[in-house]
C-alpha cells in the first residue's frame, strides 16, 4: 500500500475515524493492527520479521536494563544487534556477499558456484532494524529507559507512517508519545494536511514525472548522447530529492494529523554550501544514526588526521552499503567520504584562496558559488547511486561532455510530453522557491505568513496533483532499502 494511492486514502480515513473515537489501550491496538495490516499489504508472511524484531529487542531491552554485570549487558546488546544485523545479512546481503566471494575466487583461478538465496527483500527492512537497534543501544548507554509495555514498543517498531522508509526514530523521541493519548487539534490537523499535500505534490507531480525518463536513459546509457545523459543525471538529482523528501513530508503529515510528531528528515539539502552541510540536511535521521553509532565510536574527529580520514571513509562506505547490496552504493558512499576527506585536507588552501580573491567581501556571491559547487558534486555522485553497475556509472561519468545536440522530438519517446515540459520546469522552480522560503522565513514575502495565502497555495498544490500528478502504483525509491 503506497501513500500515493486511493487505497491508502481510504485506509487512512478509516483508521483516523477509529483513532478519534477511541482512547487508551483500544486506540493503541487499533493503531498497531492498522500498522500490521499496512505492512502485510506488501507481503503477509514478512510480518513475522517485524514480530521477531519486536519481541527480541523488547526482551533484550529489559534484560540490558535489569542486568547489573557489565558483561551480561554487553552480551544481551550483542545478541540483539546480531539478530538485527543477521536479518539484514540474510535478506539483503547474502546474495551480494556470495556473488562477490565467488567473483574473487574466480579472479584467483578457483572455480565455484555461488549459492543464491531466492527470497524477496522485506520492504523497509533497513529502516525498522536500525530503529530497533537504536533502542537497545540507547538502553545500553542508559540514555533511554527500557520500555515496559510490549504494546508501546510494538508501536515504536511498526508505526505505519514511518515504518517503511523512515524517518528513523529514536526511543526518547517517539516512545514517550505512545504513553499518552494525543488530543485532536484543528491547527495540528491542518498543519499535518499541508505537510502531506506538499509531499504528494513533490512525489506525484515532480518525481514521478521525471522517473520514466531517468529510468529509460539509465537502463541503457550507451544508447544516448551526452546531452541526454546530463539531463537524466540532473533530473535524477531532483527526482530522488522530491521522491524521498516527499515521502518524509507525507509521513510527518499523516502522523501529525493523529497527534504524533516525527523528526525532521530533510532541511533543504540542495541549498548546502558544503558536502558536510549537505549530510546535516539530507536524510537527517540516517546521517545522525551513523554519526552516533559508527563515526563517533570509531573516534570521530578527536583523533589524528589520518585516522579521522579513515573514520570518514569507513562510515560513508558502510552508509553506502546500507543503501543497497551493490558495489555502486559502496562506491557512492566512498565518494562522499572522499569529498569530506578532501574538504578536511584543503582547509588551509581554501582560506588562503578566499583572502587572495577577497571573496569574504562578497559573502552572497561566495555562498552562491559554494552552493552550486556542492550541488554539482552531489549530482555527480548520484550517477553511482542510480547506475545499475560500475561499468554503466563509469560510462555515464565519462560521457557527459562535450554536450551534443538535443533532439526535442525524442522527448515524447522518452515518456515526457513536450507540452508538459514548461509546466514541469515551473513546478520544479516553485518547489525550490518554497523550500528557500521555508529555510529563510525572514526573506519570504509577507503574504506567505498569512493563512489565506498559504491555503490558496496548498489548494493549488492539490489541484496540480489532480491535473498533472502521475497516478498509479509508482513505488518510492527508498522502499527498496
Amino acid at each position: 500500500m503506497l501513500f500515493n494511492t486511493f487505497q491508502f486514502l481510504a485506509f487512512f480515513i478509516v483508521v483516523l475515524a477509529l483513532f478519534i473515537v477511541s482512547r487508551g489501550v483500544p486506540r493503541k491496538l487499533i493503531l498497531l493492527v492498522a500498522s500490521y495490516y499496512f505492512y502485510m499489504c506488501w507481503n503477509v508472511k514478512y510480518i513475522l520479521v517485524i514480530l521477531g524484531i519486536t519481541i527480541i529487542d523488547y526482551i533484550a531491552g529489559l534484560l540490558i536494563e535489569t542486568s547489573e554485570r557489565p558483561e551480561s549487558r554487553k552480551l544481551f546488546l550483542g545478541l540483539s544487534l546480531c539478530c538485527n544485523i543477521g536479518l539484514l545479512v540474510v535478506f539483503k546481503y547474502f546474495n551480494f556477499l556470495s556473488l562477490s566471494a565467488a567473483g574473487f575466487l574466480h579472479f584467483l583461478g578457483i572455480g565455484c558456484n555461488a549459492p543464491i538465496l531466492d527470497a524477496l527483500l522485506p520492504v523497509g527492512l533497513s529502516f525498522h532494524t536500525f530503529q530497533a537497534m537504536s533502542y537497545t543501544i540507547e538502553v545500553y548507554k542508559r540514555k533511554a529507559p527500557a520500555e515496559r509495555s510490549l504494546l508501546n514498543y510494538a508501536l515504536y517498531v511498526a508505526f505505519f507512517p514511518q515504518m517503511v522508509a523512515g524517518p528513523i526514530e529514536r526511543p526518547n523521541q517517539l516512545l514517550p508519545q505512545f504513553h499518552r493519548d494525543p488530543e485532536f487539534h484543528a491547527e495540528r490537523f491542518r498543519s499535518g494536511m499541508e505537510h502531506a499535500v506538499w509531499g504528494l505534490f513533490k512525489k506525484m507531480v515532480i518525481a514521478d514525472s521525471l522517473s520514466r525518463y531517468v529510468s529509460l536513459i539509465y537502463s541503457a546509457p550507451r544508447s544516448f548522447t551526452s546531452s541526454e545523459l546530463l539531463i537524466a543525471t540532473l533530473a535524477f538529482s531532483v527526482q530522488i530529492y522530491c521522491d524521498f523528501s516527499g515521502y518524509s513530508d507525507i509521513a510527518i503529515g499523516v502522523a501529525r494529523m493523529m497527534g504524533y510528531e516525527l523528526r525532521l528528515n530533510f532541511a533543504q539539502p540542495y541549498f548546502s554550501c558544503s558536502v558536510g552541510e549537505f549530510w546535516h540536511r539530507w536524510h537527517i535521521s540516517l546521517s545522525t544514526w551513523f554519526r552516533d553509532y559508527v563515526y563517533i565510536p570509531l573516534g570521530g574527529n578527536r583523533v589524528t588526521v589520518p585516522r579521522h580520514c579513515f573514520n570518514l571513509l569507513a562510515t560513508f562506505a558502510i552508509c553506502g552499503l546500507w543503501h543497497g547490496a551493490n558495489w555502486t552504493f559502496v562506491a557512492w558512499g566512498g565518494l562522499h567520504g572522499l569529498y569530506l576527506v578532501l574538504y578536511r585536507l584543503t582547509t588551509g588552501p581554501r582560506e588562503q584562496a578566499r583572502k587572495l580573491l577577497r571573496l569574504d567581501r562578497a559573502p552572497r556571491l561566495l555562498a552562491t558559488f559554494e552552493c552550486l559547487f556542492t550541488f554539482t558534486l552531489v549530482t555527480f555522485a548520484w550517477i553511482l547511486f542510480r547506475a545499475k553497475d560500475i561499468g554503466s556509472a563509469f560510462y555515464i561519468a565519462t560521457h557527459l561532455f562535450p554536450l551534443t545536440h538535443l533532439n526535442a522530438q525524442m522527448l515524447d519517446m522518452w515518456g515526457i510530453s513536450r507540452s508538459a515540459i514548461p509546466f514541469l520546469l515551473f513546478f520544479i522552480m516553485v518547489m525550490f522557491v518554497v523550500e528557500w522560503w521555508i529555510m529563510h522565513p525572514g526573506r519570504a514575502p509577507r503574504i506567505w505568513s498569512h493563512s489565506p495565502a498559504r491555503w490558496c497555495f496548498f489548494y493549488a498544490c492539490a489541484y496540480s496533483i489532480v491535473c498533472f500528478g502521475m497516478f498509479g502504483h509508482i513505488d518510492f525509491i527508498y522502499f527498496q532499502f
